[in-house]
């Protein structure tokens, strides 16, 4: 993301071996029986655990390959006890490894990985858009966030473009507002078109909202999501391409150093089911 200011004046004039082989006889000890249990039961099972979560196993799987011959493909699961799509209100389980090998790749694009607002005078609000397109494939839902590393900041220098705070100061990273007076200075985003959040609905494409500032320690912000993306297939099969536009806005004060200024923003795309 990238702009140059004009000075005020050209604004103006044109601007970490006891027991030794005790622990290992207790060691060995356990680990037979523990082969002698695991050959005794009838379904094999196993639990994943970590410092922040628990994983219980019913059945371990035995293999799975994709069989391929002159007219088929074949893709199989060994052991799986089922192999289907669950659902209940509040959770989708889609079970056996052929739910995680989709036709459609789950991808995400920007139409445009560079903003040039060229040269920009006071006062004189200027804006960029592109496209944020998700291609879903086999995900049941999937999220886009969002979150800028520091303010935009003259090249060589400390001066920055502070975000907007729109017109009425009350816009941050979560909230928008509306963002019209030519006064209202600073650096700020619009969403329009499908899966956005609710809060850009308020007054459409003059609803802007503040960047979340990684370098600030702050959340990214969410602008795509979709809770259950599968629904949208019922009434459109080939439908996997979501998409949706954000447009930047940038706009300074007379009093802005002159320089040119620049921002990275960061994108990620999170598929889950």
């Amino acid at each position: 993301m990238k702009s140059k200011v004009k000075s005020p004046a050209s604004t103006r004039d044109e601007q970490k071996l006891k027991f030794k082989t005790i622990k290992y006889l207790f060691a060995f000890l356990i680990f037979n029986f523990s082969f002698l249990i695991f050959n005794l039961s009838v379904t094999n099972a196993d639990d994943m655990r970590s410092s922040q979560y628990e994983m219980k196993y019913v059945n371990i799987n035995m293999g799975s390959d994709v069989y391929n011959s002159e007219t088929a493909t074949l893709s199989a699961t060994l052991g799986q006890l089922a192999a289907e799509e669950f659902s209940s209100s509040g959770y989708i389980v889609k079970a056996g490894f052929q739910y995680y090998q989709s036709i459609v790749p789950f991808t995400f694009s920007v139409s445009d990985s560079i903003i040039d607002f060229g040269e920009v005078t006071a006062n004189v609000p200027v804006t960029s858009a592109a496209d944020l397109t998700v291609s879903f494939g086999g995900a049941g839902q999937y999220q886009v966030t969002l979150a800028e590393l520091g303010p935009m900041t003259k090249i060589g220098g400390a001066d920055f473009i502070p975000d907007t705070g729109c017109d009425d100061g009350t816009c941050d990273e979560t909230t928008s507002g509306p963002w019209i007076l030519t006064a209202t200075e600073g650096f700020g985003y619009n969403m329009s078109n499908e899966d956005i959040p609710a809060t850009f609905s308020t007054c459409g494409i003059t609803c802007f909202r503040k960047f979340p500032d990684s370098s600030a320690l702050e959340n990214p912000a969410v602008v795509m999501s979709s809770s259950n993306v599968t629904v949208d297939l019922a009434s459109k099969p080939k439908d996997t391409i979501h998409q949706s536009t954000i447009t930047y806005k940038l706009n300074v004060s007379p009093i802005q150093v002159a320089g040119t200024y620049q921002t990275i923003i960061n994108y990620v795309a999170t598929p889950s089911y």
